[in-house]
């Protein structure tokens, strides 16, 4: 049975390959892009099955608006993937305020606006599902990763509240966490700060300088394949808190979950003395 889906950030990368494989297999897409025209090939080939808006996710009122829209034609929709964002690149002191704010009101703010602006229609309507794109750097970070991985942990941190307080409308979540993947994730999707000289020889240097040398064998990605897991795990149930998608992306989790666990026994004493003798 068909199924109607609200997908934000559809322009390219993962946005672009769910809603293509959807329409494909004879589904509704509700697409929002930023640039007018980014779909049209789509909706040339695909005709009402494709519904499409303009919208940029940091300005809470527009995202209302056309989440509003969305329903309002559309009738019900089922999946909402929240997909709209991108990566700031560069050490705390070489990106610039303006370039750490569009960040935050984008991956971060711009996620919360559109799970405020989804949740009652889906309330209403007696449940549905909310895809949130994330990260592997929602568990941990790389150096020049800080203020993208920031977003990240934010916004699982939203959810991992908000999750227990829309379960009893009939509303689930998943928070999927890919690893790097071959999209434009790093070129026409990121930004990047001014590279100052004296990280050369520490971290930020030894981590630009791999990535600069790895070319296409850290990007193992295939943007499909993490696209189609993303729709089938919309058919389990319950459904997954969290799905980690590539091997890069397991490897990365575990090791910052095993080590942070393993930091917490360490100090299970400490943390006990620090209460109230009785």
């Amino acid at each position: 049975m068909s199924r109607t889906w609200l997908i934000t950030g559809t322009s390219s990368g993962f946005g672009r390959q769910l809603t293509e494989i959807l329409l494909q297999r004879g589904d509704r897409v509700a697409a929002t892009v930023r640039k007018e025209g980014a779909l049209d090939d789509l909706k040339k080939a695909h005709g009402d099955r494709l519904w499409v808006e303009i919208l940029d996710v940091v300005h809470a009122d527009d995202v209302r608006r056309v989440v509003g829209k969305a329903f309002s034609d559309l009738k019900r929709i089922d999946v909402v993937v929240s997909n709209a964002g991108y990566a700031l690149l560069g050490a705390a002191e070489e990106v610039d305020d303006a370039q750490i704010e569009r960040q935050v009101d984008t991956n971060l703010l711009g996620s919360i606006h559109i799970a405020r602006a989804v949740i009652p229609h889906l309330r209403s309507q007696g449940g549905g599902r909310i895809v949130q794109i994330s990260s592997m750097v929602g568990q941990g970070s790389y150096p020049t990763m800080g203020v993208y991985a920031a977003t990240k942990w934010g916004i699982e941190g939203f959810y991992e509240g908000t999750i227990p307080e829309i379960a009893g409308f009939g509303i689930e979540v998943t928070l999927v966490e890919p690893g790097a993947s071959r999209t434009n994730f790093g070129t026409s999707s990121a930004a990047f700060g001014k590279a100052m000289d004296v990280y050369d020889k520490t971290a930020v240097g030894d981590f630009r300088r791999m990535v600069a040398s790895a070319g296409l064998s850290m990007f193992r990605g295939d943007p499909r394949k993490v696209a189609q897991a993303i729709i089938d795990s919309t058919s389990q149930s319950p459904a997954p808190r969290r799905l980690t998608l590539g091997s890069d992306a397991y490897a990365f989790v575990h090791e910052a979950l095993t080590s942070r666990l393993s930091a917490l026994e360490a100090q299970k004493a400490l943390a006990h003395s620090t209460e109230f003798d009785e």
